[in-house]
């Protein structure tokens, strides 16, 4: 099965104190411990959604740029449907350091076909690791247009369209999960993993 990948990266970090995006841990960014986890597990291309103003050069992938600003992680998406080759893409946030390749390639192995899969951990979607397929595409802009900035909201709303599929899991799973708003947050995750 052929996805292609984008890397959410483009928030503000306010409680971290720096651009998530290049904390550290285990000598690498975030960034790029996510970029080669989505190259693991078999992405053909993957793009970085970033924030204006920040060079990602270094990470050797393509970025690309919200076309609808202050919208959350759900612009970030709409713009990765919009310009993904691939009819999949996995939708991957930086912030997420425990989360690894094996579950990634099982999440894309779980996608039914031409739709798409979004994980449910105890109840709750986790719709920032899934993959959606390029079909949602009009249902993510018809949101934003909306002003309904939801990440969630459009994850239901792709299962109601029978776009994607979701993949319960056990209780055990949400440490994936965990992700890193603060330098704490960060500490903890490293003494988990």
């Amino acid at each position: 099965m052929s996805f292609s990948a984008v890397i959410l990266a483009g928030g503000k970090s306010s409680r971290m104190g720096c651009d998530k995006a290049f904390a550290k841990l285990d000598g690498w960014t975030l960034l790029a411990r996510q970029i080669q986890l989505a190259r693991t597990s078999g992405a053909a291309e993957i793009f970085i959604s970033g924030r204006p103003g920040v060079d990602y050069s270094v990470f050797g992938s393509n970025v690309l740029q919200d076309k609808f600003h202050d919208a959350g992680p759900l612009a970030g998406i709409h713009r990765a449907l919009e310009v993904v080759p691939s009819p999949l893409l996995l939708v991957l946030a930086v912030d997420l350091p425990a989360m690894n390749a094996n579950f990634l390639q099982q999440l894309a192995a779980g996608c039914p076909e031409n739709a798409g899969v979004v994980p449910r951990v105890a109840g709750c979607l986790e719709p920032l690791v899934a993959i959606y397929p390029k079909t949602a595409l009009p249902l993510a802009t018809s949101l934003l247009e909306q002003n309904s900035l939801s990440v969630k909201i459009f994850a239901e709303r792709c299962e109601q369209a029978t776009l994607i599929s979701i993949m319960d899991l056990p209780d055990s799973a949400a440490h994936f999960f965990a992700n890193c708003n603060s330098p704490g947050d960060l500490k903890q995750i490293q003494e988990r993993i």
